[in-house]
């Protein structure tokens, strides 16, 4: 059963797994539930910053800005200059590298690029957006520039990575040893969402 297949993994093969995700964050405030209007003509006009980064055992690694909207191709760019280089420095050859199944990440394209260059990918349930640990990371985040607003994008960067330097080892280590109590949660809630 797919929501198991991590059931009985251990710490140590949990500490092989470098997380990665992108979130995007409100030059102003937060957009929390409500309905954005935006004139004719401006859809892409950017409100957001949007962020790709990396947590593994050793902390957190590095925060990539995303320009414009995230293809295929700007997310192989991240993962051979920016995922690639500092997993390798950082905790060499034999990490297993974890990101959901948003479509970017399944396109052939992708699947090719980890197969190339012979990294693992740790099989992911189809909808277990708990189990990412980097989720709490993001949260958090979110929680220290709630009342910081951003002139504009570069001003939210700088303020993102300022704050994304600051997350203590101790929290990343917290949130990796709730990997086994996060898949019993996802077990037990048949694969619904869980408090996680």
């Amino acid at each position: 059963m797919e929501k198991e297949a991590h059931k009985d993994c251990t710490k140590k093969e949990w500490e092989d797994v470098l997380w990665s995700d992108e979130s995007k964050y409100m030059l102003f405030g937060t957009d929390g539930i409500q309905c954005i209007r935006r004139p004719q003509g401006t859809s892409f006009d950017s409100k957001y910053q949007m962020v790709w980064g990396c947590v593994s055992r050793l902390g957190i690694g590095p925060l990539r800005r995303i320009q414009g909207i995230m293809d295929k191709f700007q997310y192989e760019d991240i993962l051979e200059n920016t995922l690639r280089p500092y997993a390798r420095n950082s905790l060499g050859r034999g990490f297993i590298s974890q990101q959901d199944n948003d479509p970017k990440h399944r396109f052939k394209h992708i699947q090719n690029w980890f197969s190339r260059r012979q990294v693992t990918l740790l099989n992911w349930p189809s909808q277990s957006p708990e189990l990412n640990i980097i989720d709490g990371i993001w949260t958090e985040l979110e929680r220290r520039l709630v009342r910081r607003n951003a002139r504009n994008i570069d001003e939210k960067f700088s303020q993102l990575e300022e704050e994304w330097k600051k997350m203590p080892l101790s929290f990343t280590q917290t949130l990796l040893d709730s990997m086994p109590r996060r898949c019993q949660a996802v077990i037990d809630a048949k694969g619904f969402a869980t408090k996680y």
